[in-house]
C-alpha cells in the first residue's frame, strides 16, 4: 500500500463548504416531511429520481432545476428526492467509480479533490434550489463528509451483508434504505433493517461510538439475479405481500418499502421504469396493507435518455454509467404519478 497524500477530515471540509443557517432550516423542514411519510403520518410518496451516477456538476445542477420547477407542481402528493450517487460500486479494476474518486471522468483519479467536489454539489442543491438531496453509502467511513446535507441514504445490494454499513446506518438521523442483496435474499435484507433500528457500540474512524437506532431504516426491492446471472424481478403483489409478512413478524416499528424500478427489477431496460411505477401502484389499490408499505420509488433519470461511454465531447447530461429515462419521459411520469395518487 502506497500513501500518497493525507486528505482532509469531515471538520475541514465542513469548513471550507458550509452551509447557512438558511439552509438548515430547509433540510429540517424537509427531513421532518420525509420522515413523516416513513411513520405513516402522510400519505405523500416519495420518488429519488436522478442521473444513475452524478459524473458532472453543471449537468446535476441542471436535471435538478428542472426537478424544482416540477416538485412545485406535485408538491401536494410527491416529495421529489435529487438521486445525486456520487461513487459507483466498480471493483473490477475499471470503470468509472463515481465523481468522489473521478471529479473530472476524462482524467485519472483524484480522490483529495473528489471529497470537495461532492460536497460542493451536494451543497449547491440544497442551498440554491432548496431541495433535499440522496447519496449511496458506498463506504461508510467516508459518510461524514455529507452526513449535515443528506436527507436519504441508499446502502446497496452489495453492501447491506456488510456489518460496518448497517452500525453506522444505526447512528444516521435520516432514512436509510436497505436494498436486498443481488442473489435475492429478503431474510438479509431484513436483518440489516433490525441490525439499524437497534442501538450499538462500536469503533468508527477511531473513535469508539454510541448510537441510538434508526427507526427510519426500512427496504429497498431492486430484484436480483438468478445462478445463471438472468435478471428476476420482486415488485409485483406477491413479492409485495411477502414482504409485508415478514415485516409482520420482525418488531420493525415502521415497515415501509420503496420501490427501485431500474436495475434486476426492469431487467436494466431503463424505458420499463414507468411501468413498473403503475404496476405497484396498482397493486396498492387492491390491497391496504401493501398500500401502506409502499412509500415510494427510486428511479433512474436524467436530461438525456440512454447511456454513453466516457469521452472528452460527451453528450451534455446523459448517463456515463447504466442507461437513464430522458427529462421528457421523467417529467410525464412524475405528472402522471401524481394524477394517480
Amino acid at each position: 500500500m502506497i500513501y500518497e497524500k493525507k486528505l482532509p477530515t469531515p471538520v475541514e471540509v465542513k469548513e471550507q463548504y458550509p452551509i447557512t443557517f438558511a439552509a438548515e432550516q430547509t433540510k429540517a423542514k424537509l427531513d421532518a416531511e420525509i420522515a413523516k411519510v416513513f411513520r405513516g403520518e402522510s400519505d405523500k410518496k416519495l420518488l429519488i429520481i436522478g442521473p444513475c451516477s452524478a459524473d458532472r456538476e453543471d449537468a446535476v445542477m441542471e436535471y435538478c432545476t428542472r426537478l424544482k420547477r416540477v416538485q412545485e407542481k406535485v408538491s401536494d402528493k410527491l416529495i421529489l428526492i435529487p438521486r445525486i450517487y456520487t461513487n459507483k460500486p466498480r471493483t473490477t479494476g475499471d470503470g468509472y467509480k463515481g465523481m468522489l474518486y473521478q471529479p473530472d471522468p476524462n482524467q485519472d483519479p483524484d480522490p483529495f479533490h473528489g471529497i470537495l467536489a461532492i460536497r460542493a454539489l451536494h451543497t449547491r442543491v440544497l442551498t440554491e434550489l432548496g431541495l433535499c438531496t440522496a447519496d449511496e453509502m458506498l463506504y461508510p467511513t467516508n459518510y461524514g463528509y455529507l452526513s449535515d446535507l443528506l436527507s436519504y441514504v441508499a446502502v446497496g445490494a452489495r453492501s447491506v451483508e456488510n456489518q460496518e454499513h448497517r452500525l453506522v446506518s444505526s447512528g444516521i438521523d435520516v432514512p436509510v434504505g436497505m436494498k436486498n442483496p443481488t442473489g435475492g435474499d429478503l431474510s438479509v435484507m431484513m436483518n440489516a433493517i433490525v441490525a439499524a433500528t437497534h442501538a450499538h457500540t462500536f469503533i468508527y474512524r477511531e473513535w469508539a461510538v454510541s448510537t441510538k437506532g434508526n427507526p427510519l431504516a426500512h427496504a429497498i426491492l431492486r430484484g436480483y439475479v438468478d445462478k445463471n446471472g438472468k435478471s428476476l424481478p420482486n415488485y409485483h403483489y406477491e413479492d409485495l405481500k411477502t414482504l409485508c409478512e415478514l415485516y409482520a413478524k420482525s418488531e420493525i416499528k415502521n415497515p415501509a418499502l420503496i420501490v427501485d424500478t431500474n436495475h434486476s427489477n426492469s431487467g436494466k431496460k431503463y424505458q420499463e421504469q414507468p411501468r413498473i411505477c403503475k404496476d405497484v401502484l396498482h397493486s396498492c389499490r387492491h390491497d391496504a396493507d401493501v398500500a401502506k408499505l409502499v412509500k415510494g420509488f427510486m428511479i433512474e433519470s436524467y436530461i438525456e435518455e440512454g447511456n454513453q461511454k466516457i469521452a472528452a465531447d460527451d453528450v451534455f447530461g446523459k448517463s456515463i454509467t447504466d442507461p437513464c429515462l430522458g427529462w421528457d419521459a421523467s417529467e410525464k411520469l412524475i405528472m402522471e404519478l401524481a394524477e394517480i395518487l
